[in-house]
């Protein structure tokens, strides 16, 4: 199987970034990891050995980057207005360095935003604010409102809320969505979300299932058995949604 290893200086980041791919065709995957995990995250936790298959029958080419958490949602040290500049130059950095890498690297129509736990988040939220750049979007595991609190997973933005919180929270943003070209694209989009009964998320899930009925944004949600906020579960679903 095809691995590559990647490594530039990012203008809109101000430091290193690093990606890595697995595969050689098919649909483009545009991997997050979770909250604190990196670029090599999704090959570690075996999610790359659960979708060999079809990695080596062309059938789909990951490209996994790094989530940047540390220095955005999750530096303690800045304020939540700061730590969301952060994350709007890490889109940047996406929108403007690594898709361009993936347009170059393969000419396939379909790309997917995908990712577990707070990875899923970062697919959603990007593939919901540009949905003229991605065929769908697989989420695993997800909070889809960053300012809910729920066991041990906190309001990230510290009760902080703005109009980069607003634009940044899909289950926040998707009910005033009004554009048409926005709602067009995101009609033609396939989404996927799984999440455990058992899991932390599940009730957000069901909103954003609700909300997303509501806009006629056809989706499908998966509720798995038990608590699936976990790597075993990931590796069974990747094979299955992606």
């Amino acid at each position: 199987m095809n691995r590559e290893y990647h490594r530039w200086h990012s203008p809109r980041l101000g430091r290193d970034m690093e990606l890595l791919v697995f595969g050689h065709a098919g649909a483009k995957v545009l991997v997050f990891p979770t909250r604190d995990g990196r670029f090599w995250e999704y090959e570690t936790i075996g999610l790359v050995g659960s979708l060999a298959p079809k990695l080596a029958a062309g059938q789909l080419q990951l490209f996994c980057v790094d989530g940047l958490y540390a220095e955005s949602l999750g530096n303690p040290h800045c304020p939540p207005a700061a730590r969301l500049r952060r994350q709007a130059q890490f889109e940047d950095y996406l929108l403007h360095e690594v898709m361009p890498l993936l347009a170059a690297r393969n000419p396939h129509p379909c790309t997917i935003a995908h990712g577990c736990s707070l990875g899923a988040w970062q697919a959603v939220n990007i593939a919901f604010r540009h949905p003229h750049l991605f065929a769908k979007v697989a989420a695993f595991s997800g909070r889809y409102d960053l300012t809910l609190a729920v066991e041990h997973f906190s309001d990230l933005f510290d009760g902080h809320y703005d109009d980069a919180v607003y634009f940044n929270t899909p289950s926040h943003f998707l009910p005033g969505l009004g554009c048409a070209w926005r709602l067009g694209h995101l009609q033609r989009m396939e989404v996927v979300l799984a999440v455990g009964e058992a899991d932390p998320f599940l009730g957000n899930n069901r909103h954003l299932g609700r909300l997303l009925a509501e806009k006629a944004i056809p989706h499908a949600l998966h509720v798995w058995s038990g608590r699936a906020h976990q790597g075993r579960a990931w590796r069974q679903m990747a094979p299955l949604y992606l």
